[in-house]
């Protein structure tokens, strides 16, 4: 039964992996897909290449730094938890997609992981510590200071950037615009495979070694299956979220679609190399979309649609913690547990 966990904690995992590359594919390729800075085919390409050498990268932080959000019980209590969390933020993301909403597997995962080891604490085994740390650092501060920190930046950059072009032809400032903006995609999906490659690579830990696992040394067989989950997801392109981004959102232009790349870029670094915090890559792109968006002398940013995202982006967690609660209980037969 302990290999039988072991394995479906892996396959789960995986999926996990493919369906974040599938979802976040959006953050990287929509706005240069948008302002016809790549072509989306090799917009994907180039994001799905990036992606994976970020999650390389990121495995090579994870041991470096040793450090990781996720906290799981012991036992095979632990590997239940974890299945019971992965399916729980599986389907969110997958009914997320459905309606097309840009939201953050990072959040959707530890609302899950609190939820199927709160339920885990109800079947008589242990409540790890620190659950309300996590929380807090892997959901709640990033939750509001990622989105405002690059709400800021993004809209007071946009006035700054469009003064250093003031001089330039419209046509040749975009031309060079959109080429920054091919490599600002690059940088973006670097970002991205740096935060979520990372945490997939911990999780794949996890599910071998469970909650004894020690980050000093990460196998590679973990570092490249995790990056070819999230490459493989990312070819997929996860085209929903790509129209909101680009069309529903926000009227974009290349001068602001390459500030908003500018900040997603420089935040995504800066969380991991810096920080060590599980930044979201959505929150922060859309973020910084809205900024530099509404610094336009016309109406441009729909208005509706930002909050009904940020509604979802509140109940993500707790939906989550419900249904890690309810898989949790359901799993618990299957690994023995009462």
């Amino acid at each position: 039964m302990a290999a039988a966990l072991v394995g479906a904690s892996i396959v789960l995992v995986c999926a996990f992996g493919l369906l974040n590359g599938f979802r976040d594919a959006s953050n990287a390729v929509a706005l240069t897909v948008r302002t016809r800075a790549l072509t989306p085919g090799i917009a994907v390409v180039l994001t799905a290449g990036f992606n994976v050498l970020g999650t390389l990268a990121g495995a090579w932080l994870l041991r470096a730094f040793g450090t990781v959000f996720v906290t799981v019980p012991a036992g095979s209590g632990g590997l239940t938890a974890l299945a019971a969390a992965l399916v729980a933020a599986t389907l969110w993301g997958v009914y997320g997609w459905w309606k097309g909403y840009p939201s953050s597997s990072t959040h959707a995962l530890v609302g899950g992981l609190i939820g199927a080891t709160v339920a885990s604490a109800i079947l008589g085994g242990h409540l790890p510590g620190g659950l309300d740390q996590v929380f807090w650092l892997a959901i709640g501060l990033p939750l509001i200071l990622s989105p405002l920190l690059a709400f800021g930046a993004a809209f007071v950059l946009t006035p700054a950037v469009t003064w250093m072009v003031r001089h330039t032809q419209p046509s040749q400032a975009h031309a060079g615009l959109r080429a920054a903006q091919s490599v600002g995609a690059a940088i973006v999906a670097f970002g991205h495979g740096l935060q979520d490659g990372q945490r997939l690579v911990a999780l794949l830990v996890l599910s071998t070694l469970g909650s004894g696992a020690s980050f000093d040394h990460v196998p590679v067989w973990a570092a490249v299956l995790g990056a070819l989950a999230l490459g493989a997801g990312t070819l997929a392109g996860g085209w929903r979220i790509t129209y909101t981004l680009s069309h529903r959102l926000v009227r974009m232009d290349p001068l602001r679609a390459f500030v908003s790349q500018l900040v997603t870029s420089a935040m995504l670094a800066f969380g991991s190399l810096g920080l060590h915090m599980p930044l979201s890559t959505t929150h922060t792109v859309v973020a910084s979309v809205l900024g530099a968006g509404v610094n336009q002398d016309y109406s441009s940013v729909n208005g509706p649609l930002v909050v009904r995202l940020i509604r979802f982006w509140l109940v993500a967690p707790l939906a989550t913690a419900a249904l890690g609660l309810v898989f949790a209980l359901a799993f618990a037969p299957l690994a023995g547990l009462r």
